[in-house]
């Protein structure tokens, strides 16, 4: 029985439609990142949105699987996850074909992402995110690729001048925090993630945060010093391999000619507990979208979860609507108008076999044809031309018919010819010529 009250035409809260003009611009950005990602050698690769929820609760943050986790239980009582991230899965398939995957592993994947959290600019419950890993290889090497495939990503939508690349060491922290702050495991992780959130924060609310950590007057002291020191000085204060590290990543990216966009941060901590070596933020610097966009880092010990052989890699994730932002506000979203060739009508249903034969032959030439799906004079067939943004209209009667002829105006210049039937196929090839 159909109830009297209508459907709503709202979405779930944090999810986004895409009307077919929204989707030629993330068809557009997609295939971008899939290019930058090729040219350095990286395959694609998928997996499912369901996952077991003891993938999550192993090892992603304590936040996502505690607070923003979409999960149920199945018919058969398994717990299970819609996927909040894409490493897990990743390393989970990794370490079901550890020793058959050539090495060095070269992988992305562009996967829909959800996680209940309260939408706002930049961060909605349902996103696309690129996920980039390179696992095995040296690590200073790969740990300087996947910078560079981050870098390459921004300069492929038109610029890299507007972003900075902030870059620091689990290790560097970690050892801070244990031997010159004596904090334990999970105060050092609530602490990390207490600086991770310090730019969202008021500072009364962070040095509340602080406190509430038992951290007394004089580790604050320590610690709000620590986050002033240069890595030079940092290095010379509190030496560490994870300092030593970094210092020749920015070395080595002066060679790459982008030592100008790359700067040392102390404070980059990335939330997520897997990670344990160089983790890195990209910010985008323009004032009305100052913000970190996207980010990742090394994890050491992901694969070995699985029971097997053990496989160091990194990696970053970029979201599609901080991706769109970025291009918005610094003007570089392009105008996307629909992409097709051509539209066929013609004046009577007699005529539908021949608009039909048309269309196809058009078709296998090549070009991209809908036709007009009901019979009308050639004012109507020019509007819904028009409207549906053809650069070609092909028209035809009675008397065309007979001359073995049809019309096409082209609907940009305002130009038309009279094309012979039995030539379509040339006329269109010819089109091409013209525009290459």
């Amino acid at each position: 029985m159909m109830s009297d009250m209508a459907l709503s035409t709202d979405g779930y809260k944090g999810t986004r439609d895409f009307y077919p003009a929204d989707m030629r611009f993330r068809r557009f950005a997609f295939r971008r990142l899939e290019a930058v990602c090729e040219a350095f050698g990286y395959e694609p690769y998928d997996g499912p949105m369901l996952e077991s929820f003891d993938l999550y609760a192993a090892k992603t943050g304590e936040e996502i699987v505690n607070r923003q986790l979409y999960h149920l239980k199945d018919q058969s009582d398994r717990h299970l996850a819609v996927r909040p991230e894409m490493t897990p899965t990743m390393a989970r398939m990794v370490a079901a074909k550890i020793g058959e995957l050539p090495r060095p592993i070269r992988w992305y994947s562009i996967p829909n992402l959800w996680r209940y959290e309260r939408p706002q600019r930049g961060r909605l419950r349902e996103h696309w995110q690129l996920n980039v890993d390179v696992l095995g290889g040296d690590i200073l090497q790969a740990d300087l690729e996947i910078l560079n495939v981050a870098v390459s990503l921004i300069s492929q939508f038109g610029s890299d001048a507007q972003v900075e690349v902030r870059i620091n060491h689990r290790a560097i922290i970690d050892e801070f925090f244990t031997k010159e702050l004596g904090l334990d495991g999970p105060t050092k992780l609530s602490v990390m993630k207490l600086v991770d959130a310090k730019d969202k924060m008021k500072p009364e609310d962070y040095e509340r945060g602080l406190r509430t950590n038992a951290l007394s007057d004089d580790q604050i002291k320590k610690l709000t010093h620590f986050f002033s020191l240069p890595l030079e000085e940092l290095h010379r204060l509190h030496p560490s391999p994870g300092s030593s590290h970094l210092s020749k990543v920015l070395d080595l990216m002066r060679g790459l000619k982008l030592s100008a966009l790359v700067r040392f941060d102390s404070t980059i901590m990335r939330g997520l507990d897997y990670y344990t070596g160089m983790v890195f933020e990209i910010f985008d610097t323009h004032e009305e979208n100052r913000r970190a966009m996207f980010g990742g880092g090394r994890y050491d010990n992901l694969i070995g979860l699985f029971g097997k052989e053990n496989l160091s890699g990194v990696g970053f994730g970029m979201g599609d609507v901080t991706l769109e932002h970025f291009l918005e506000v610094h003007r570089l979203k392009p105008s996307l108008p629909r992409e097709l060739d051509l539209i066929v009508g013609c004046t009577a249903d007699a005529d539908l076999s021949r608009t039909l034969d048309a269309a196809s032959r058009l078709r296998a030439a090549g070009a991209s044809v809908a036709t007009t799906l009901k019979s009308a004079g050639f004012g109507d067939t020019l509007k819904v031309a028009n409207k549906q943004g053809a650069h070609f209209a092909l028209l035809f009667g009675e008397d065309e018919w007979k001359a073995g002829t049809v019309v096409i105006k082209n609907l940009k210049s305002g130009n038309q010819e009279q094309v012979k039937w039995t030539e379509l196929e040339t006329w269109w090839s010819a089109q091409g010529a013209k525009n290459k």
